[in-house]
């Protein structure tokens, strides 16, 4: 290669360039061109070499001369986008042709020179190119980083108590411990599991959930584990569980004490051996899979009921979070509903951009049974029947008397009455029964019993009404 040198530079750069020519002395003369210009750059005598180096050293570019014996230079430039598809190629001949040149940047070369070389022209072109590339890097670094932001969730909270719990859940995120959230219904128990995944060195790997209440007992094992085709009537393919598709993510198991007994054991395996069997199959399967359960049952009790087995609870709880009620952290009430008004209104395209003192006494004056969920359809159904610009107290159709106030006059009205308590639990259970469209699951957690509990006395309901008929 015979170049024309013009002058010298001294500016430091860290960018590593690759020689790639089967002349050795043209190539080393290139080489000590490119030093002097601040590069860090090597020599490699034939593409196979240039391979190795690839591997090795990592270059930012390459510049490659076109003819090189058995393997051109456009040939070796193919190789070299197989397994490093945004490599700075430049190509260099002294039997350059239009139709050569048009081919090279057709198929992806960054630029095509022609001998002799202009060495202030190669390093001009490396530089503009090597800057634009970093920049382009750092563009796509910075759309990824604001993409994970937006998608990361969002806790809010200034009381003592989330802050406690939000210190644990920080610590707790770069751990591979199984973590098990436990908190009424409606505390934000998937929000703090997804923050949990998100703040994980998991965080690139998927987050799959699985509410166990929602998925009929029969579907559920093949849900979790799985199964292969002709397991059962309908599994016409194979189909991978929640546990495969979760593979070197997390597993986010909402309303685990609902899972049936007899797939219990089954999911204690996965703890222990970190292994699964399709359903209908016989392969062993290993999977790498970070558990995060959530309840809003006591465990312990169910345990003692002898509803969930003990060894999968203790397995469960390695890092127990306990999620307080809203109506303990009441301070966080008007930051979360200022936080789901400026959604809602965005959502709906309303233009109402405050919570009036009227509306802000009234969510502080009520209890919230249903907690932070409660308080999110509270303030998405005032946006959108607000008449004015700011939510006002009439904006909110709950009463405030439904606290623990409220609860106990209401306790004192019946014990007035002449019905027995088991008239009024047989009363409750029905009606919480009507209300759940008979599911059994659904109505004990409402009524705070394990099912086994509830199914007994719907039994005892049912033995005397049949004793009173007949």
């Amino acid at each position: 290669m015979r170049m024309e040198k013009k002058h010298t530079r001294t500016q430091v750069n860290e960018n590593r360039i690759l020689i790639v020519d089967d002349d050795p002395g043209q190539a080393d003369s290139l080489r000590r061109v490119l030093i002097l210009d601040g590069f860090r750059a090597d020599c490699a005598f034939s593409p196979e070499e240039a391979m190795k180096a690839i591997h090795e050293r990592k270059p930012d570019a390459i510049v490659s001369d076109l003819r090189m014996g058995a393997v051109n230079g456009l040939e070796f430039y193919l190789q070299v986008r197989a397994i490093h598809e945004d490599m700075l190629f430049i190509l260099v001949t002294g039997f350059g042709t239009v139709e050569t040149a048009v081919e090279a940047l057709r198929l992806g070369v960054h630029d095509f020179l022609t001998k002799p070389i202009d060495t202030d022209e190669l390093v001009i072109k490396l530089k503009k190119a090597l800057n634009y590339q970093s920049l382009e890097s750092e563009n796509t670094r910075l759309k990824e980083k604001i993409a994970d932001l937006a998608k990361k969730p969002q806790i809010i909270g200034k009381s003592a108590i989330m802050d406690q719990v939000l210190s644990q859940v920080t610590q707790i995120a770069d751990s591979v411990a199984t973590v098990l959230v436990e908190g009424e219904s409606g505390t934000g128990k998937e929000l703090i599991a997804k923050t949990i995944h998100a703040d994980s060195p998991r965080a690139a790997g998927a987050y799959v959930k699985v509410n166990c209440a929602a998925i009929p007992e029969n579907l559920l094992e093949s849900e979790l584990f799985g199964h292969e085709a002709g397991s059962f009537t309908g599994a016409v393919k194979r189909r991978l569980g929640k546990f495969e598709l979760a593979h070197d993510g997390s597993i986010f198991l909402d309303e685990i004490g609902e899972m049936p007994l007899h797939l219990q054991p089954k999911l204690l395996r996965v703890l222990q051996e970190r292994e699964i069997e399709r359903l209908g199959g016989t392969e062993t399967i290993k999977v790498d899979v970070r558990v995060i359960a959530a309840t809003n049952r006591n465990l312990e009790e169910m345990v003692k009921e002898g509803d969930f087995r003990s060894d999968l609870f203790y397995r469960l709880n390695v890092i127990p979070v306990q999620l307080p009620p809203l109506r303990e952290r009441m301070e966080d009430v008007l930051p979360i509903a200022e936080h789901f008004l400026s959604r809602f209104s965005e959502r709906n395209g309303r233009d109402i951009t405050a919570i009036g003192k009227s509306a802000s006494a009234k969510l502080l004056g009520y209890n919230w049974p249903g907690n932070v969920r409660e308080l999110e359809n509270c303030i998405e159904r005032a946006v959108v029947l607000a008449k004015g610009s700011e939510l006002q107290a009439e904006d909110f159709h709950f009463t405030a008397e439904r606290t623990a106030a409220g609860i106990e006059s209401l306790l004192e009205q019946l014990i007035t009455t002449d019905m027995s308590l088991d008239e009024l639990e047989r009363r409750i259970i029905l009606m919480a029964l009507e209300r759940c469209e008979g599911n059994v699951s659904q109505t004990a957690r409402k009524l705070g019993m394990t099912r086994r509990s509830l199914q007994y006395r719907v039994e005892k309901i049912k033995s005397d009404d049949k004793d009173q008929d007949s």
